[in-house]
């Protein structure tokens, strides 16, 4: 399984799992990312952080090391 930060941009990509445990998945879970939900890779700096993502009909910027800790398909 590859991570959200290694999707190019223009790739459409389905949520398998989320990593991590407290706090920090449940942050992730609140902002509209759970398993099975398809996000929408927009933009990814220039030096990989932020990646700007589409998800439920939004937008969002996540930091690489917490897109790292979602698993994609």
């Amino acid at each position: 399984m590859a991570s959200l930060r290694e999707v190019p941009c223009g790739q459409t990509v389905t949520v398998v799992k989320i990593c991590g445990e407290g706090a920090l998945k449940r942050r992730i879970m609140d902002m509209g990312i759970t398993k099975g939900v398809e996000i929408f890779v927009r933009k990814v700096a220039p030096l990989g952080d932020p990646v700007e993502v589409k998800v439920r009909g939004y937008e969002l910027s996540l930091r690489k090391t917490d897109a790292e800790m979602i698993e994609v398909k």
